[in-house]
């Protein structure tokens, strides 16, 4: 018996949203759902991998340097996913383990994740980011304060 599709999509739905209540929750319903073989036991460590990586918010991990938006990238994971999926050097664990995450990228070519709101509101304004500057509290020092002195200073001489 496969893994089931439904499932694992939620998952993959899930992590890529950041919910890890609910992605732990589907992560164990499909623990449940799972025959106790080498290539499902594969396929799980991947999926709980993918968990953690995001969780903790590790920016070495392969998921962290994912471009979500770039959907030929992502085609291009899947396909380098799938060819190690066929490869008969590989064992049951490592086909297991490939195919969620060539299952992985199906899923996030599929989904219209919406980009960050502070990277809409930059990139839609960038003129209007300033710098905030401190010229009440003369204890707190910015390079804004630095400059205008040193311009008045230079007049002054």
């Amino acid at each position: 018996m496969p893994v089931p599709q439904a499932l694992v999509s939620r998952y993959f739905q899930l992590i890529a949203n950041r919910q890890f209540t609910e992605s732990e929750r589907e992560l164990e319903n499909i623990k449940q759902a799972m025959p106790k073989t080498e290539w499902n036991r594969g396929y799980f460590r991947a999926l709980y991998g993918i968990y953690l990586a995001q969780k903790n918010n590790d920016s070495y991990s392969f998921f962290s340097k994912l471009d979500l938006f770039d959907k030929t990238t992502l085609h291009a994971y899947r396909r380098e996913f799938l060819d190690h999926t066929r490869n008969s050097l590989h064992g049951d664990f490592d086909r297991g383990y490939f195919s969620a995450w060539a299952d992985c990228m199906r899923v996030l070519v599929r989904l219209e994740i919406s980009a960050p709101q502070t990277a809409n509101a930059e990139a839609a304004a960038p003129e209007k980011t300033q710098l905030e500057t401190l010229r009440t509290d003369k204890s707190q020092a910015t390079i804004a304060n630095f400059l205008k002195e040193k311009l008045d200073n230079a007049e002054k001489e």
